[in-house]
């Protein structure tokens, strides 16, 4: 089945991407999920509507990532959450919560797309958080998670 995906799926494409796929994975994950809508002669306008929204929010050269993986590293992000008295959170921390974050820290304007946490965050604390610039370039800073 052919679809345009509207999301970036690891091993197979970026959002605007026109692929090949099995019938089931589309119509039972990718389809339901909001990742891909089915192929159509007249999706080729959503097409280029994905691409030209995702070549806005994308960082365009290799030296403006590295110019904006400095910014991050160099940023100190503190996040207040309503926790219990034991330290656990009430919920868990979520990308866009880190993204507001970095805003808050006067940090640059990050997609939360391209924020990666690595295990869930449900404590106060220190945590490693990686936002995904580029296809070379990773910045990884710490997220000092404190209660409200």
């Amino acid at each position: 089945m052919k679809i345009i995906l509207t999301n970036e799926v690891s091993g197979l494409g970026t959002a605007g991407d026109i692929v090949e796929v099995k019938d089931g994975y589309a119509r039972n994950y990718l389809v339901p999920r909001g990742y891909a809508i089915r192929w159509t002669k007249g999706g080729q306008k959503d097409v280029d509507a994905i691409r030209r929204a995702r070549k806005i929010r994308e960082i365009q050269t290799l030296e403006q990532a590295n110019e904006v993986k400095g910014k991050l590293e160099g940023l100190k992000v503190r996040l207040a959450v309503r926790a219990g008295d034991s330290g656990r959170l009430f919920g868990s921390v979520t990308p866009a919560d880190v993204v507001e974050a970095i805003k808050a820290a006067g940090g640059p304007q990050v997609d939360k797309r391209r924020v990666e946490i690595a295990a869930p965050i449900k404590t106060v604390g220190a945590h490693r958080v990686t936002v995904k610039l580029h296809g070379d370039v990773a910045a990884s800073f710490d997220v000092n998670v404190a209660a409200a």
